[in-house]
């Protein structure tokens, strides 16, 4: 009988305790560590029994999953693999696997012609360089951008089950200024990413105020008994049509912003452009290089953005705009002139 989801996260969860060499596992240790991970992944709280990770013990020491885990008693009370090199994760796929996963990935691909497989076609070239990889043995062909160990990751998992759910949630969160956490009771709406940074978009459950939270300031969610609102003037589809990263409030409207960049950073903005709505407004004007326009959300994203290109590019239009990115630009004169002048003390 094919394992669970919440058996596989049980035994990936025992295989990575039984792999740390620096720590005695006990039964106990075991069924602790099993009950952390499916409350983190999936929001159960209920734990896991003694039983059942006896059961997952004797399942992961079988063939039956194909795992062989050679995992021994010692001292009458402590858990360990007696290869302290083995992992069920080292398994190598059987050609059997790999024909199945190949099928998978052949099927996935007849709907490349769907709008709906756009956000799936990284994650299937992925699989298919990975099954490739095991089948020839070969380097990589396609490498993707990837930060390993960011915080708040395990709570993708559960977010996403209580978005689809429609469960309202209690979250107590901790911005990097405050000193103390604050709690929310919001409905969740959506998941997005954002520079490999993840947030949450939900509204409270009284007045429906919108809010966006990165996952890495979230300290614990759980479920609330509050009944799950909508919120009729947020739309998970269109809410971002006009903006560069995830800071916009509702209400919000674009502004026209015009730019100039010099001819060595018209190449760069013409074939990734700042946002979908860019357009060319003057190719040849008398200083060189190019004028740009978009309608954006004016937000700290944009102006990062913005800065990014140094002295590259200068904003023309609006004010507001011009003079928020003159101070920055002062500001980083300022530091640059400051650490000048502190070396310059400290040469004399």
């Amino acid at each position: 009988m094919p394992a669970n989801k919440n058996a596989l996260i049980r035994y990936k969860t025992i295989d990575n305790c039984l792999r740390n060499r620096y720590r005695r596992w006990t039964l106990d240790d075991l069924v602790d560590a099993c009950s952390d991970a499916l409350y983190d992944m999936e929001g159960i709280s209920k734990g896991v029994s003694v039983r059942t990770v006896q059961a997952d013990i004797q399942m992961m020491r079988s063939d039956k999953l194909g795992y062989n885990a050679p995992i021994e008693v010692y001292e009458h009370k402590f858990y360990r693999y007696a290869d302290a090199s083995y992992s069920i994760s080292n398994m190598p796929l059987s050609q059997n696997d790999y024909e199945v996963m190949q099928e998978a990935v052949d099927m996935l691909r007849q709907l490349e012609d769907f709008d709906q497989f756009t956000e799936m076609s990284d994650v299937v070239n992925r699989l298919q360089d990975h099954l490739a990889i095991v089948r020839n043995r070969r380097k990589p062909i396609v490498h993707f951008d990837k930060v390993t160990n960011l915080k708040g990751l395990r709570l993708l998992n559960p977010l996403y089950n209580y978005i689809a759910q429609r469960q309202t949630l209690r979250i107590i969160y901790q911005s990097f200024s405050a000193k103390e956490p604050i709690e929310y009771v919001l409905c969740p709406h959506l998941l997005k990413e954002f520079r490999n940074r993840w947030f949450l978009y939900g509204s409270t459950a009284n007045n429906l105020t919108l809010f966006n939270l990165p996952l890495d300031r979230i300290v614990k969610v759980e479920p609330s008994d509050k009944p799950y609102r909508d919120n009729p003037n947020f739309d998970p589809e269109r809410f971002h049509e006009d903006v560069i990263g995830v800071s916009k409030n509702i209400g919000d409207k674009p502004k026209r912003v015009v730019f100039w960049a010099d001819s060595n950073q018209v190449g760069y903005i013409c074939t990734k452009p700042l946002h979908s709505s860019q357009r060319i407004e003057d190719e040849n004007p008398e200083e060189g290089g190019c004028v740009f326009s978009i309608n954006v959300v004016v937000n700290f994203e944009l102006y990062s953005v913005l800065m990014s290109y140094g002295p590259g590019i200068k904003v023309i239009s609006p004010q507001k705009v011009v003079r928020h990115m003159r101070n920055l630009m002062s500001k980083a004169h300022w530091l640059y002139n400051k650490e000048e002048k502190i070396q310059s003390k400290e040469n004399k």
